[in-house]
């Protein structure tokens, strides 16, 4: 159909009006906002039970990743009737309504509006002080690259292993990693937060020369930021299954740690890169990876318990 012309497409019940299908997102490799619909329609089943009733940012690109884009955190007066939204109240007191993406009527609308990256908060709706996990998102400085992060995740992961505690780890889609620790259990930002940067301090003294944890740029050079403030009831983090806004269309992606150990191995980084048909595959394949994120119920221990962990 014409670039500029309208449909209605009926999802699961709910009408959305789509736009502009053909208009190219992605023009290193054609990949149109059709596409990108098409792509998350596909991969709704297991990108849903991550956002539903979390406050979520939408990070728009109306003329595609090589164009200018915007946060919306405010949910659009447009919005159909049927997106729900939440209310959040900033620390002036102003209250911020969120969209919560909830179905995949709501995923499909987000993306005919130029949405690529879904980036929720570790909170849900109804319980806004209280994350549901602990999350370290992994920066590497040039020339340091997603390998330097891996080697880092591992070692993350091995203390926590050490303390009885299962984490998980997905590609950022975009350069680094993030690593996650399930909590679904009582507990407070404060207590992530200290936690979180207990242990990049602790990374940051074992491996001084790999590993930075204090946010200056000028530090980062050549070395993996594990930054903890990510454990914020501010901060939000992109979404597992969501497209990234780089010049190929690639997706924030669920990993098994036997993966991330055979890329470190290889020395192969490109083995920890995947776009839209690849995570759709290996959906069909090996499912939802980060299910248990969900689910997993697990608490901090006293935090003098970490450096013991790991020696």
């Amino acid at each position: 159909m014409p670039a500029s012309q309208h449909t209605q497409a009926k999802i699961r019940g709910k009408v959305v009006t789509l736009s502009n299908l053909d208009k190219v997102f992605y023009p290193a490799t054609g990949f149109t906002k059709g596409d990108v619909i098409s792509y998350y329609s596909a991969v709704a089943p297991v990108l849903l039970p991550h956002l539903k009733n979390r406050p979520t940012t939408l990070k728009r690109y109306p003329d595609g990743v090589e164009g200018n884009f915007f946060y919306e955190k405010q949910c659009p007066s447009h919005a159909p009737e049927w997106i729900k939204t939440t209310p959040v109240a900033k620390g002036n007191g102003e209250i911020i309504n969120y969209c919560l993406i909830q179905d995949e009527p709501s995923l499909v609308w987000a993306a005919n509006i130029a949405n690529l990256e879904l980036h929720p908060f570790q909170h849900r709706a109804r319980a806004l002080t209280r994350p549901t996990a602990l999350v370290f998102d992994l920066d590497p400085g040039p020339p340091a690259d997603v390998l330097d992060c891996a080697r880092v995740a591992v070692r993350i992961r091995d203390v926590f292993d050490g303390l009885g505690l299962r984490s998980f780890v997905k590609t950022s889609g975009s350069k680094g990693l993030q690593l996650v620790l399930p909590l679904n259990t009582p507990v407070t930002y404060d207590r992530t937060k200290e936690w979180a940067q207990a242990i990049a301090q602790l990374m940051a003294a074992k491996l001084p020369n790999e590993v930075v944890s204090k946010m200056t740029r000028l530090l980062r050079k050549g070395k993996v930021f594990i930054d903890w403030s990510q454990n914020d009831d501010t901060k939000t983090t992109v979404a597992v299954y969501s497209l990234r806004a780089k010049d190929r269309p690639t997706v924030s992606t669920p990993l098994e740690w036997t993966e991330l150990e055979n890329a470190l191995r290889r020395k192969k980084a490109y083995l920890l890169v995947f776009d839209t048909k690849a995570v759709l595959k290996r959906v069909k394949e090996k499912g939802d990876l980060f299910s248990e994120v969900l689910t997993l119920k697990q608490k901090l221990p006293t935090l003098g318990r970490v450096d013991w962990a790991e020696s």
